[in-house]
């Protein structure tokens, strides 16, 4: 077994459940019943899908990587509820001291080591975000970045809530990303604006093209009514661009082990 394995599951959304090096992890967590509505002064969000796996039958978590804790869409109700339970939230600065108790606040290429079972480390770095157009930004948001310090060179990318732009271009240029699981649907909210909050397909290829190297997994496609663009269009652009065999889809509900680049 490749040391550096990984294990997901797709959860529906944002939220995917990562074991590697005997950690459990958590992106984004999502875990309400579909058909809710939540607003936050004139924005509306509505669910259109729930949860593959509910959250007790997840066992323990280690750790949650929170991309932002102000939009229910990364974080609802039942998330919300199960972040007390986990040992540590890593997430925003300004997110962990809204959340308060577990959770631990990111700046921008700030690392922390985490231990695992199998005495190795590993280590969790934040990485920028920009949650949508210029002047329209509607974060603060943060990506991660996973990796062994052993084995440095073969490194995880979260892109969390962002667009592409010269932040997620920093990253490619920082880390030798192996992996990267990309936040993507063209998130569209009408009352903020016609752009793009989210990678779009188009930002996926470049992605692409930045991290040569990587599998691309595509998260937060689905699931809420404000994306705008599905699994087929991401399918469909990717093929068209001559690199649609570098994406890697996730069944809901299946743990997929994640195949290792050779060496």
């Amino acid at each position: 077994m490749p040391q550096n394995q990984i294990t997901m599951t797709y959860i529906g959304g944002p939220t995917a459940l990562m074991e590697i090096g005997g950690l459990r992890l958590l992106t984004d967590p999502a875990f309400d019943p579909a058909g809710g509505d939540y607003t936050t002064g004139p924005v509306t969000l509505t669910k259109t899908g729930g949860p593959a796996v509910a959250p007790e039958a997840l066992g323990h978590i280690d750790v949650v990587l929170l991309s932002h804790d102000h939009h229910s869409d990364n974080l609802d109700n039942a998330g919300r509820a199960l972040l007390p339970a986990v040992d540590r939230v890593y997430t925003t600065p300004i997110g962990a001291e809204r959340l308060g108790g577990n959770a631990i606040g990111l700046d921008h290429w700030q690392s922390v080591d985490v231990a695992t079972p199998s005495g190795r480390t590993l280590r969790v770095t934040g990485t920028p975000g920009r949650h949508g157009p210029i002047g329209g930004d509607r974060g603060p948001v943060t990506g991660f970045v996973l990796a062994f310090t052993d084995t440095p060179n073969d490194a995880i990318y979260i892109s969390g809530d962002t667009v592409w732009y010269e932040g997620v271009e920093e990253v490619a240029r920082r880390f030798p990303i192996t992996t990267a699981v990309l936040f993507m649907g063209a998130a569209r909210v009408a009352a903020v604006g016609p752009d793009h909050l989210t990678m779009t397909a188009e930002d996926g290829i470049q992605a692409a093209h930045a991290f040569p190297n990587a599998k691309i997994i595509p998260l937060h496609f689905e699931g809420w009514a404000h994306f705008s663009e599905s699994h087929e269009v991401i399918q469909t652009s990717f093929g068209a661009a001559g690199v649609g065999d570098r994406l890697l889809w996730l069944k809901p509900g299946a743990p997929t082990v994640i195949p290792q680049n050779a060496g």
